[in-house]
């Protein structure tokens, strides 16, 4: 992972803050280092905070470190991308997502 890296890194300490609590809607990211699907994903979060920087928050976290947040979303693979907006979970899906169908629902999630 680059340093400059424009999405969120989380941890069960940050989590609640960056996520249930943010002003603005999150996609969190749960992944593992030795998933190629998730790999896969790391241009696209990447591109995604980019183009929604001030206006979304991407976030990333790594299931094989934070085991217990995982479980508590009921992740049974990875990669899957939570949606939240006001601390609520909106949605979910799984695998790999094209950029755009992601963008859609964060531009939805903006409304």
């Amino acid at each position: 992972m680059a340093d400059d890296a424009k999405y969120i890194t989380l941890t069960d300490k940050n989590f609640e803050t960056e996520v249930l609590k943010s002003e603005v809607p999150v996609v969190v990211d749960f992944w593992a280092a030795w998933c190629g699907p998730c790999r896969l994903m790391n241009p696209i979060m990447d591109a995604l905070a980019e183009s929604f920087e001030g206006k979304a928050k991407i976030a990333k976290i790594n299931i094989d470190d934070y085991d217990a947040l995982a479980s508590d979303y009921h992740i049974m693979g990875v990669p899957t991308l939570l949606f939240f907006k006001d601390g609520n979970l909106i949605d979910r899906t799984e695998g790999v997502v094209p950029e755009d169908a992601i963008a859609e629902k964060l531009s939805t999630l903006m409304a």
